[in-house]
């Protein structure tokens, strides 16, 4: 072998193993994290802000035994360890709340512990509802994964496609409006999200399947560090990093010798679903089949905003977002890197005589690309909680929304996010729930009949 050759191998080596790095970190985060602590249940009691100490928490098994009994610390946080995964009765004693607190919304909570789980639960401290014995959920109940087998809860039930309603509703036009700002919000995570997908599909003509894994890379890594004892926010930081080293190492130890074969788009393409099926149970493997809750940012207390009410988590959220897609537009724009990768997606063979480095404009877009996918998923964790199973619910409507936008344009996918955001959560003011999605799709078939190149693509010739 030659040296082009050898160093060929070295450098492919080298990328192998710093992705297989990053993948092993993540194994031994996860059982660190769950041989640390166990199977318990925890939590933080908060009124208006401020923690609320002092307080009485009792844990019993469905069949009514006493598990064990916590009271809330100076910060709050309490915890108490369980036996083992099953069912169980968390109980605030009332009576011990301090004169300042008001009473608590829901003082008996039921949820499933899975294994080698910290289950998060948080009581709602405020005015009782309907003196305690209201059949409606507080934010701390549990609810099974949707399209799972009821494995495990979450103190954030999310219907498909990942939304949650943070945003309190109300009556009539209120409550149309709410939904629009609930839409903003998703829209602009799903825009977040969207990006790599469409300007890989621009520099490489990959249709990547495994995207929706890349958006619970990051979740999964900010969920494990955090179990670990970081806090979220550092979690977060540290997460997305690792989100842009695993696209990096992607493209460079599997992606770019696949591209130099050559391998075929269609053969591409079903490696892609290969590769999504291997890290959705790598996943599972690694947290289980349930739905798992950061330790942090669960539950806050909403803030008036006019006719609006909304948490302070979800507007931090959505002023990220909105920065992150006016840089990224921007950089495509103003940029050295973003004119050369505007030209890579026009024209590969051309942007390469013109002396650009196609390999590394591509390289620079799986990078950053897997970044903002992590992000996404982080956020979306945030709100939803994170289960194995969030990547395919999403992936849906990523491609949804790409296509509606324009396949390849990265102005198409935040584009195409905004109106599937919009339009899933407003919709809900006149369908049910769980049609909101199926009619997102119903648009964009329409809109695709009228304009098939999407919102802000081009067309383009045939044959």
């Amino acid at each position: 072998m030659g040296a082009g050759g050898t160093s060929h191998v070295q450098k492919l080596a080298r990328c192998l193993g710093a992705l297989l790095a990053v993948l092993a970190a993540l194994f031994l985060a996860a059982p660190a994290a769950a041989q640390g602590s166990g199977e318990t249940i925890h939590g933080t009691l908060e009124y208006q802000d401020a923690p609320v100490a002092g307080v009485t928490i009792t844990v019993s098994t469905a069949d009514g035994e006493e598990v064990g009994t916590a009271q809330t610390a100076a910060d709050g946080t309490w915890e108490v360890p369980v036996p083992g995964p099953g069912d169980y009765t968390v109980v605030l004693d009332a009576a011990t709340l301090p004169s300042t607190a008001p009473g608590v919304a829901r003082d008996t909570i039921e949820t499933t512990v899975n294994p080698q789980q910290r289950k998060v639960v948080l009581f709602r401290v405020g005015a009782p509802e309907g003196g305690g014995g209201s059949d409606q959920p507080s934010p701390s109940q549990t609810a099974p994964p949707q399209g799972g087998e009821g494995e495990g809860g979450t103190e954030s039930g999310a219907p498909e496609g990942g939304t949650v309603e943070d945003v309190t509703v109300t009556a009539g036009n209120n409550q149309l409006l709410q939904l629009f700002v609930s839409g903003v919000r998703f829209g602009l995570i799903l825009g977040l999200a969207g990006l790599g997908l469409s300007l890989v599909f621009g520099t490489t003509g990959l249709t990547n399947f495994a995207h929706g894994e890349l958006i619970v890379f990051g979740a999964v890594a900010a969920l494990l560090l955090n179990q670990a004892g970081m806090p979220i926010l550092l979690a977060a930081l540290v997460a997305t990093l690792l989100s842009a080293v695993f696209g990096w190492g992607q493209d460079r130890g599997f992606w770019r010798p696949l591209r130099k074969k050559p391998t075929g788009l269609i053969a591409l393409m079903i490696i892609s679903i290969g590769v999504s099926l291997f890290l959705r149970y790598l996943t599972q493997f690694i947290i289980g089949g349930g739905r798992e809750t950061y330790d942090q940012y669960t539950y806050q207390d909403p803030v008036e905003i006019g006719p609006l009410s909304i948490t302070p988590r979800d507007l931090i959220i959505m002023g990220i977002c909105a920065v992150l897609l006016a840089a990224v537009a921007l950089a495509l724009t103003r940029t050295r890197m973003g004119k050369a990768t505007r030209a890579v997606a026009d024209n590969p063979a051309l942007a390469a005589a013109s002396g650009i480095n196609v390999d590394r404009v591509i390289t620079v877009v799986w990078t950053v690309g897997t970044a903002l996918a992590g992000l996404s998923g982080i956020f979306f964790g945030m709100i939803q909680g994170v289960d194995y199973l969030m990547g395919m619910r999403i992936l849906l409507l990523v491609f949804a929304a790409t296509v509606l936008g324009g396949l390849g344009t990265a102005w198409g996918a935040m584009v195409g996010a905004l109106v599937v955001g919009i339009f899933i959560e407003v919709s809900a003011y006149v369908v049910p729930s769980e049609l909101k999605t199926a009619g997102v799709l119903v648009v964009l078939i329409l809109i695709l009949l009228v304009r098939p190149q999407g919102i802000l693509g081009r067309r383009e010739r045939v044959g």
